[in-house]
């Protein structure tokens, strides 16, 4: 009887990205992203594509700013304080939906006149792909440490270190773009474990196409770099390799879990309010066990957005480049695909995370879980017209794809705002 119902019993559990890509298009030359140079040949006419750049998708390197500098002397609570009127506003656009809905929403127009609003905003999810913002963040950080004096010899050791994906990187569905400058080729495919690429490049994979294996292998190098300091950047791939099997699981377990964790505690967001447990694939499992679980919040994540904008995650250029980072130069999809924000430069993470259970013959599909069915956006909105606002959004709706009510919701949100 155990067997059959252990037979009956099918869960799928699939953590679900859409393709999408961020970084500035003339960001080729200081990154060495090569989807970037792409980008610019598309944008010049040299590539043709059939589907259109956005129009928010133009902003150049330089023209990216973080919009709260003269607020940085200010906590992040203390610009989240809700604004009654806008709070009603807010809170009419959840009329007949489902109770999941939680939110934080945060005006910054005008920098001396903010308005915030929140629903349910210390209501806890699973991150899912949102929470590779806090392995970037934590790559930061390591990066500050090894040169605490020097921000361009951070960013050229992401541009010049490269790494194997090894079994870190396996497995996931998720393609990667590959593009050969000198054939003016473009490969989509999975993460193999012979695959080599810069750092910048294995955090534009984590970031653009939301690929769960660069988020494990970016995971990793920051784990690395704890552990080496001042000597990671001579690291060899045997080093490396002699390091992961020689030194305990537990104690792998712990320093992993550290250098995500303890960078958002440093920001004042508490375990309950954001936190990862656990790396993107079952390759990284071999070396380094799950601790605490993930979880992350409106609450937490707006603390988040607010401090990259004040330019105080990690220092203000590290909060500048990992802005840039998470700029949508591409296709966009759920919250960022309302074509109000067409004009607009959004800069942007979404995740989802599902699970079905089809052992009472109910059908489950992508998107639909019926056990557990997340989805989440976190976006920062800058209209031309200098309207400028932070969303995060977060749902848990059973059987239901809630991508197209994030789109509506952002629609709605943007003209409230905007009015």
């Amino acid at each position: 009887m155990k067997k059959t119902l252990a037979f009956l019993f099918l869960v799928a559990f699939c953590s679900a990205f859409s393709v999408v890509n961020y970084y500035p298009i003339d960001g080729y030359e200081k990154t060495g992203i090569k989807r970037l140079k792409r980008l610019e040949l598309i944008k010049t006419g040299e590539i043709v594509e059939k589907t259109a750049l956005p129009a928010g998708a133009m902003k150049s390197y330089y023209e990216i700013k973080l919009n709260l500098l003269p607020r940085a002397a200010d906590s992040a609570a203390a610009l989240m304080t809700i604004d009654e009127d806008f709070q009603k506003e807010i809170n009419s656009l959840f009329r007949g939906l489902d109770k999941s809905y939680s939110l934080t929403v945060l005006d910054i127009s005008d920098v001396n006149n903010i308005r915030y609003a929140e629903r349910n905003e210390k209501a806890g999810y699973q991150p899912g792909s949102v929470g590779k913002l806090a392995v970037l963040n934590g790559l930061f950080t390591q990066l500050a440490r090894i040169y605490p004096d020097s921000f361009e010899k951070r960013t050229e050791l992401l541009k010049n270190k490269s790494v194997k994906a090894g079994v870190w990187g396996l497995t996931d569905e998720h393609t990667i773009p590959i593009y050969n400058i000198e054939k003016n080729t473009l490969v989509k495919r999975q993460v193999i474990a012979s695959d080599v690429f810069s750092l910048y490049e294995w955090a534009d994979h984590m970031l653009s196409v939301s690929n769960n294996g660069a988020a494990s292998i970016v995971w990793r190098e920051v784990l690395l770099m704890a552990a080496f300091k001042e000597k990671y950047p001579n690291l060899t791939q045997e080093e490396a390799d002699a390091y992961f099997k020689e030194t305990p699981k537990k104690e792998l377990t712990d320093l992993g879990n550290d250098v995500v964790n303890l960078p958002l505690r440093d920001l004042g967001i508490t375990a309950d309010e954001w936190r990862l447990g656990s790396f993107f694939t079952r390759g990284a499992n071999t070396f380094v066990g799950d601790k605490g679980g993930s979880i992350g919040s409106p609450l937490g994540l707006m603390k988040f957005l607010v401090q990259l904008e004040q330019g105080k995650v990690v220092d203000e250029q590290s909060s500048l480049e990992m802005k840039r980072l998470m700029y949508m130069t591409d296709r966009r999809i759920r919250y960022a695909q309302s074509p109000a924000l067409k004009e607009a430069a959004v800069y942007f993470k979404s995740g989802s995370l599902y699970k079905c259970d089809r052992s009472k013959g109910e059908a489950c599909e992508k998107y639909m879980g019926n056990v557990t069915n997340f989805m989440n956006s976190v976006a920062i909105v800058e209209h031309p017209n200098n309207c400028t606002y932070m969303v995060v959004l977060m749902t848990n709706v059973l059987r239901k794809n809630s991508a197209s009510d994030h789109m509506y919701l952002a629609g709605s949100i943007d003209k409230i705002i905007r009015n």
